[in-house]
């Protein structure tokens, strides 16, 4: 087979390579995150589970988020390596880091899912469950079920931009949609007519993670670029330790993410139990289901965002592999101002119709206090996502350029940094609106840190034999 067989990375326009690897990519990440969106959208509009079962849906939201973490620090981090690895042409290096994942992600998987099973009832107290009786019997039904669908889960996730390394973004989608759809199909039966509740939500998501993963394994005995064979399969330290180096970022900006929830949500517990209306018992549950809606907007808006940075990883790795700075730093300039697009769509459509994007989520069955709290938190909460793409975007950029020591630096800043800080700090003097204000804020103080680091990389992949090259080109 021909070790360059990816060789079309180096010479095709760019706009069309990030069209052809971004746009599955975006629909794959997009797919993942209905997952859970789709579940909180039935359990919201079923009677018997309303604002409970969503706030329990908003409680489990950051323990998946964990698992996600730890598959795409193995994925992502052997998709960049794979591709890097195949532009210099070490093609034996891209074959065995790929085994080395695979077995690396199993692993994970069930030390993960002991742990979720072992200590559900601590966990998720950590996480505000426990904020009245009936959501946390809403959670624990709920978190069971998806505990047992984490290998699956995480499977399906690592080996999608595996798939994508492999020149088969469009493969790597399939599979992610095809367990949507099943999980979409499967929701309503399970929720309304057998009424199986939280349990059922939970189910129909499992079903459509092992349907995913299923098609990964077949992919896996089909690959194009690489192939696997006996002598691909085993933990060889070296090559975990660059595959995993390049993946650490993707990890950081995911479990940050967890970090940054937690405090959100015990935040929202607390000082929603001072407040005049969601101090009450009944009232109790609608801050933390609200909340957990708007980040659920966020996450569709942030999935596209880190789909088109992504799916770039391919383009930028190999390009990087064959010393074609002048196209990594075109792809660069192209996906900024894509990133800054989706975050302005994204804004517009948060500030001008939150009340119907509330009304998705099961408002008709709730108190006016239900709507007033959310079209205030959606306006409030996401009034940066500009800034918020932006940022998301150069994180990943970086970590395929092999940067993860800034990459990581920006990540830990926004989520740990500013994500903990903040909703920690801000409450204290302004209650729950504190906590509105909190996120639209780190976005700001991220921006400014990621605007020095971008004009770095700019500097860096610009020679004067590159700028000219680059002329020409356009």
């Amino acid at each position: 087979m021909n070790e360059k067989s990816n060789s079309f990375l180096e010479t095709e326009k760019i706009g069309k390579l990030m069209r052809k690897y971004a746009i599955p990519c975006i629909i794959s990440l997009l797919v993942a995150a209905l997952y859970n969106i789709v579940d909180q959208i039935f359990i919201a509009n079923a009677n018997y589970l309303g604002s409970y079962g969503n706030a329990a849906n908003t409680v489990v939201f950051p323990l998946t988020v964990v698992a996600l973490s730890i598959a795409v620090m193995i994925g992502d981090g052997c998709c960049a390596f794979v591709s890097i690895s195949l532009g210099a042409g070490k093609k034996e290096d891209a074959h065995r880091s790929i085994g080395n994942s695979i077995l690396l992600c199993i692993i994970s998987s069930l030390i993960l899912t002991s742990i979720y099973l072992i200590f559900m009832e601590n966990i998720l107290t950590f996480f505000g469950g426990k904020v009245n009786p009936e959501t946390y019997a809403c959670a624990e039904e709920y978190f069971f079920w998806i505990s047992l669908g984490i290998p699956f889960y995480m499977f399906g996730q690592a080996m999608n931009p595996i798939i994508r390394s492999d020149g088969s973004p469009k493969f790597a989608m399939f599979a992610t949609v095809a367990g949507a759809i099943t999980n979409i199909i499967l929701d309503p039966v399970f929720i309304f007519p057998m009424k199986m509740g939280m349990m059922g939500a939970a189910i129909a998501t499992v079903i459509g993670q092992i349907l995913t993963a299923g098609l990964s394994v077949w992919y896996l005995f089909h690959m194009k670029a690489v192939k696997l064979s006996k002598g691909s399969f085993g933990l060889w330290g070296h090559l975990m330790k660059k595959f995993l180096i390049l993946g650490i970022t993707s990890f950081l900006s995911q479990i940050s993410l967890v970090i940054s929830m937690a405090a959100v949500q015990n935040m929202c517990t607390k000082y929603g139990a001072m407040d005049a209306v969601f101090g009450q018992s009944e009232y109790a549950q609608i801050p933390l289901a609200v909340l957990g809606i708007v980040m659920k907007f966020f996450q569709i808006a942030i999935s596209i965002s880190v789909g088109m940075a992504a799916g770039c990883i391919p383009v930028v790795g190999y390009n990087i592999g064959a010393k074609r700075k002048d196209r990594a730093r075109a792809l660069f300039t192209n996906l900024l101002i894509a990133e800054a697009a989706v975050g302005a769509v994204a804004l517009l459509i948060v500030e001008l119709f939150p009340t119907q994007l509330i009304m998705i989520f099961g408002a008709a069955n709730e108190s006016s206090y239900y709507t007033d709290f959310a079209v205030k938190s959606f306006r409030i909460y996401l009034c940066m996502m500009i800034l918020a793409t932006v940022n998301k975007g150069t994180f990943i950029y970086l970590q395929a350029l092999g940067k993860a020591v800034e990459s990581t630096l920006i990540s830990l800043t926004r989520e740990i940094i500013f994500g903990v800080f903040l909703p920690v700090i801000l409450p204290i003097f302004f209650g729950l609106d504190g906590l509105l204000y909190s996120f639209p804020t780190a976005d700001i103080l991220t921006f400014i840190f990621a605007v020095i680091i971008i004009q770095r990389t700019y500097k860096e992949l610009s020679t004067d034999k590159d700028i000219k090259r680059l002329k020409e080109a356009n």
